[in-house]
């Protein structure tokens, strides 16, 4: 088996080569000095007066306003190709990819997991200046500014931002129809060029979840704004918004159909606190299993740049879990980005495309790679088995399909049961429990015993006995049993996520949503019926 890991020249290419070198690039990388590119003007913003806002409302305008900062430096290293950096800031991006290259800065990375600062304030505070540099998707520049004026057009304060979806990451190839001006009205009424372009003839509403410090707040400011937004139980006043945001469901409110900037949103909104715990622990998977996938960036925050660090780590720690030793580029993402939906109730009915996963992972290969290949160098038992990760340029072909091997160790593969998020990692451990039938107290104390390592953060988490046994069961079991666990996850989150629907969007609003998303599934059943059939001709 020849197994390799990615040259560090091929770290420079993981963006396009035909971006040139923007203005921001000319300030050094570690530079403390705001930067803000000078073609996206910044809005006057006026917060609510009312007693229980106005004392936040400073703080969150001042976070926001160095994580725009901080956001351009992140966008600046994810734009510039090997060419066009310095050796000083090659070594920065590498040094955040790989933590074989030998700096002090390097030492820092081998040891974040181990040594999460989970109480970081701010971006300083991350392992190095670019960590997380990965999160960050090069992006077509107008269409991405685009996407970064809707957040600026919320007076309630928006600490984390990113767009995802369809209407952002087309999963489908172009056809290469020109839709009439009717046809992109009915979607987005005044639709800017970046956004036809982008969304390649095929308008489609775009998905935002923004992130927010304190909810009632946000609402409360949200709700005098844009009142139209909201469905009747905002007569309720924000303290009932709020209470089915974060009571009911997995702690996220969504706004459908609404127009911004002349384009058709659905944006949802989440606490800050509950995102950080499920991209850390997977309580509920729901948002983390969102971030999974790529998705693009729009306002960053320190804390969540890490644990979504973690998250990242820990859905590619689950696929190996759930894979044979050798498998393909292309299973491993199709599994990562299937975790969320083995538990979404909208995949068991026709509300949903069947070939969802298939098609985000067919159509967005190079941006798969970009999240997880940096992440892939610096596990010790999984490499590509293709000599290929050192041809020029392989990163943006979207027609290549590499060979990966992984070490079926049982320490090794242990010590990956061991780093799983902690919620999911304690569900896991209880259908052992019942299979291998070991006493209630023995299990307690060993229970007791984990959580005192998590609290420990100097000390490394390896595997145990029972880890290993875990990782030692037959391969076809233990899929079933983290399958399970999956779902248990996801599954009642997603389920009353979906029934507060009619709630927080209203009967019209929701209908329509569900219309869309039925016409969806028969698109993908038709389409498998017709591979199906071509399939079948092609054998005879």
């Amino acid at each position: 088996m020849v197994c390799g890991r990615i040259p560090a020249a091929a770290w420079g290419r993981l963006a396009p080569r035909s971006r040139p070198l923007g203005p921001a690039l000319a300030i050094s990388i570690s530079s403390p000095s705001p930067i803000f590119p000078s073609s996206r003007p910044r809005p006057a913003r006026h917060y609510g007066t009312d007693r229980s806002s106005s004392s936040n409302a400073g703080a969150d305008e001042k976070e926001a306003r160095e994580s725009a900062q901080h956001d351009a430096i992140a966008e600046s290293a994810a734009d510039a190709s090997r060419e066009d950096v310095t050796s000083a800031k090659a070594l920065a991006i590498e040094a955040s990819s790989s933590p074989t290259a030998g700096s002090s800065v390097v030492s820092d990375a081998q040891d974040w997991e181990d040594n999460p600062n989970l109480k970081i304030e701010s971006f300083k505070d991350l392992p190095h200046a670019n960590f997380g540099v990965n999160q960050h998707i090069p992006f077509d520049q107008e269409f991405k500014e685009v996407l970064k004026a809707i957040p600026w057009q919320f007076r309630a304060p928006i600490r984390y931002a990113f767009a995802y979806g369809s209407g952002v990451f087309p999963q489908s190839k172009s056809s290469g129809r020109v839709p009439t001006a009717d046809e992109i009205r009915a979607v987005h009424p005044k639709a800017p060029p970046a956004v036809q372009r982008a969304q390649d003839g095929t308008p489609k509403m775009i998905d935002f979840i923004f992130g927010v410090s304190h909810t009632q707040h946000w609402h409360s400011l949200n709700m005098k704004q844009h009142r139209g937004h909201y469905s009747s139980l905002a007569s309720l006043g924000s303290g009932a918004v709020s209470y089915v945001q974060d009571k009911m469901g997995a702690g996220v409110y969504f706004n459908p159909y609404v127009v911004v900037n002349g384009i058709l949103i659905k944006y949802g909104v989440v606490q800050l606190g509950t995102l950080e715990k499920d991209l850390t622990q997977w309580d509920t998977l729901y948002l983390a299993g969102r971030l999974h996938k790529p998705v693009k960036i729009l306002r960053d925050d320190p804390k969540i740049r890490l644990a979504n660090q973690m998250n990242l780590l820990s859905a590619l720690r689950t696929a190996l879990l759930l894979l044979p030793p050798k498998f393909t580029e292309e299973e491993l993402y199709a599994t990562i980005a299937g975790i969320s939906y083995l538990g979404d109730p909208r995949m068991a009915l026709p509300t949903e495309n069947p070939r969802k996963v298939k098609n985000i992972v067919g159509h967005n290969m190079a941006n798969f790679r970009r999240l997880y290949l940096p992440l892939i160098d610096t596990l010790p038992n999984v490499a590509f088995a293709d000599a290929s990760p050192g041809a020029k340029d392989w990163i943006w072909d979207e027609s290549k399909n590499l060979r990966l091997a992984q070490d079926m160790d049982p320490v090794k593969r242990g010590n990956m049961v061991r780093r799983l998020p902690k919620a999911f990692r304690s569900r896991l451990y209880f259908q052992y429990q019942k299979k291998l039938a070991m006493p209630a107290e023995q299990f307690d104390r060993m229970m007791e015993e984990s959580d005192k390592e998590d609290a420990v953060a100097f000390k490394r988490r390896e595997g145990g006995g029972f880890e290993r046994r875990i990782a030692q069961d037959d391969p076809a079991e233990l899929r079933a049993y983290i399958r399970t666990v999956i779902k248990q996850t996801i599954g009642w989150p997603a389920t009353t996520q979906s029934l507060k629907g009619p709630l927080t969007s209203g009967f019209r609003r929701t209908w329509r949503y569900l219309r869309e998303k039925m016409g969806k599934y028969r698109q993908g059943r038709d389409a498998e019926r017709a591979k199906a059939a071509e399939d079948g001709t092609r054998s005879e």
